[in-house]
């Protein structure tokens, strides 16, 4: 199975870095990763709605272009359905019995995705009600991602 990230700006810290490269590690003998960065938008701090929709419009149409025809989209979002682990894992099981080996989660930048991103996705999956940092979430989405391959594996690492 080929598992896409797609994310909207670089990572800077250092603990993020080298928490992504050790999950990224953990993965390899189990899946192709990659890990797809595009460029934020620069942007003021404080913007309108219709500054802050020009900002996810052009970071959306960055995210389009970097996902395949063939990819099975997950938009990372809000809104999106709450899975467990063991649905993760079932949810990935799945699209690998059905053919669809090329799996790509969206996270968007601080100001959320662009609708053309969502209307994309087949999926939306919501990490829950709290707001994370979206570079957090990259971490966060990578040990779970790792955790439903142990699942599916039937392999000691969730408890």
């Amino acid at each position: 199975m080929h598992i896409q990230i797609a994310a909207v700006g670089k990572l800077k810290e250092k603990y993020l870095v080298l928490g992504i490269a050790e999950y990224a590690k953990r993965l390899g003998p189990y899946v192709k990763l990659t890990l797809t960065e595009v460029p934020d938008e620069r942007a003021p701090e404080t913007m309108s709605a219709a500054e802050e929709a020009i900002v996810r419009e052009r970071e959306g149409e960055r995210l389009l272009a970097v996902l395949k025809p063939d990819a099975h989209v997950v938009a990372l979002a809000l809104d999106g359905e709450l899975w467990s682990s063991e649905d993760l894992a079932g949810q990935l099981d799945k699209l690998a019995t059905y053919g669809r080996s090329h799996v790509a989660f969206v996270i968007g930048g601080s100001n959320g995705l662009a609708p053309a991103v969502l209307k994309r996705a087949q999926q939306k999956l919501s990490f829950g009600r709290m707001t994370l940092p979206h570079q957090l979430m990259r971490l966060v989405l990578l040990e779970q991602v790792y955790r439903a391959v142990k699942i599916n594996r039937g392999e000691p690492y969730h408890k």
